[in-house]
């Protein structure tokens, strides 16, 4: 019996309505902004301190880790440069202990934070990726009221960005295709894009 649906997505997809979609018409709990205060709570910190810095690359950073993990870490760096690196080290190890509280509080449709990485092995939990075209990406933020050129830089940049955080700190390419049951395009609207991924999950569960 699945237990909860983990939904990795990219930016700009309609990926947190799709989950307020199925989590709805299942009357399952839904793990997507509060888990970023979940994650805020345990680093001691803020939902807007954790967004800020989730993504967050710094080259200069990731190699005094590299220099850390082999034993030749001399402090070399302002604090302000280490609180970095330990914040977003810091992010990516607590990101698994509100992934798995999300999991144990009960039937939960969780949004993203490694969580298709977390719950890989459980075979409860159903995986899904969402996409979709950049241009309909684009759009959707316009339409949500951000400009053109924020709208454009944003999708550009936003998953380039997460990419590199998962690789730097769950040593993973993303999006790691097998650790998804299914992949579904938004392009054709958030609630066909539920309605498809409630009846995989079905067909998935009865294959079980």
């Amino acid at each position: 019996m699945i237990r909860a649906i983990s939904i990795e997505r990219e930016f700009g997809c309609g990926g947190s309505e799709v989950a307020r979609l199925v989590a709805s018409r299942l009357g399952w709990h839904l793990w997507d902004g509060e888990l970023i205060q979940e994650i805020a709570r345990l680093t001691k910190s803020t939902p807007q301190a954790v967004e800020k810095s989730e993504w967050r690359v710094d080259a200069r950073a990731y190699q005094v880790l590299q220099d850390f993990l082999r034993g030749a870490f001399e402090g070399g760096l302002p604090p302000t440069d280490r609180l970095q690196l330990l914040d977003a080290r810091q992010i990516a190890a607590v990101s698994e202990k509100a992934v798995q509280a999300a999991f144990s509080s009960g039937p939960s449709v969780i949004v993203g934070r490694g969580s298709q990485y977390f719950l890989r092995n459980r075979r409860d939990v159903f995986r899904v990726f969402l996409y979709g075209s950049r241009d309909l990406k684009i759009r959707r933020l316009i339409a949500m009221g951000i400009s053109d050129d924020q709208a454009i830089k944003q999708i550009d940049t936003t998953d380039k960005a997460r990419a590199v955080f998962i690789s730097r700190n769950l040593g993973l390419k993303w999006p790691e295709h097998h650790l998804y049951h299914a992949m579904f395009n938004t392009d054709a609207g958030e609630p066909r894009a539920a309605a498809m991924l409630l009846q995989c999950m079905q067909q998935f569960e009865g294959d079980k």
